[in-house]
């Protein structure tokens, strides 16, 4: 298969995750707190050690090639912080209560901030929050469309790796759109949609990294040194995304050392899936 494509195709799984969650709180009506932070600590696993075993490392010794000592290594640290830098601003642009990651609840039948909402303003006010949490998670998954595409089309592994991650990850962003959806319209077909809408912006992202690098010249094979250093900055943002989303939520979900637990697997998983690979 096309590498372009079969990257693209990664990336769209990971986005249509969303949908995936709008469907289990939906239609399951509950969802384990332990199971989830386990999940999301296993996500971040994967996230951390593709970044600082794989990414990295790569983007450092194919600079050092064509940059070479110092003034590469300096390069790749500033490609990992603008990455880091570029996911912040992102966060600190979308205020709190429309942040995705700061929702509460994971059922249709619990105390969470939409049965809070619906009973202090209404569900017209609902449907916005829910309207507002979507675009939240639609500008949060342009960059992490990019991670994956860059990442699978660096290595299919290790995109496969970052797809499946993110994918994990994009679950609770669902929930977070389909709860004040559904209790806003009452309708379980606008709460799934709108879940699903939110999460296909990462292909999205995946196509205007396409065309970002086409029109620049760069070299989608890993040569020249533009490429390791958009690895670099993927890393930077895999990582923030990791430590200021994944983690947290996840503690707040279950109990701490279930996340961990999570963590320590999806690294484990990494290193041996490296290892057979």
């Amino acid at each position: 298969m096309n590498p372009v494509v079969h990257a693209l195709i990664l990336t769209l799984i990971a986005g249509a995750a969303t949908g995936l969650g709008g469907a289990l709180v939906l239609f399951r009506k509950r969802i384990s707190s332990n199971f989830l932070a386990g999940a999301l600590g296993l996500s971040a696993g994967v996230m951390i050690f593709i970044s600082l075993a794989e990414l990295y490392p790569q983007a450092q010794n194919a600079i050092s090639a064509s940059c070479g000592g110092i003034k590469g290594s300096v390069f790749v640290v500033l490609a990992f912080f603008f990455g880091m830098g570029l996911i912040t601003l992102i966060d600190f642009l979308i205020p709190e209560y429309e942040n995705p990651h700061e929702a509460s609840g994971l059922s249709l039948d619990s105390k969470n901030a939409a049965t809070d909402l619906i009973e202090h303003s209404g569900s017209s006010a609902l449907k916005k929050l829910g309207i507002m949490s979507a675009l939240a998670i639609a500008i949060h998954n342009f960059p992490e469309g990019m991670a994956t595409f860059i990442g699978a089309l660096n290595d299919p592994q290790t995109g496969t790796g970052i797809a499946f991650a993110i994918a994990i990850h994009n679950i609770p962003e669902g929930i977070a759109v389909a709860i004040p959806i559904y209790f806003a319209t009452k309708s379980k077909g606008k709460a799934l949609l709108y879940a699903l809408l939110s999460g296909l912006t990462e292909p999205v992202g995946a196509f205007i990294c396409y065309g970002i690098t086409a029109l620049s010249g760069v070299s989608l094979d890993g040569g020249g040194a533009a490429f390791p250093l958009i690895l670099a900055a993927v890393a930077g943002i895999m990582i923030y995304i990791s430590l200021d989303e994944l983690l947290p939520t996840a503690e707040k979900y279950g109990r701490h050392h279930v996340a961990i637990a999570g963590v320590v697997a999806g690294m484990a998983i990494m290193a041996v899936s490296m290892i057979l690979m």
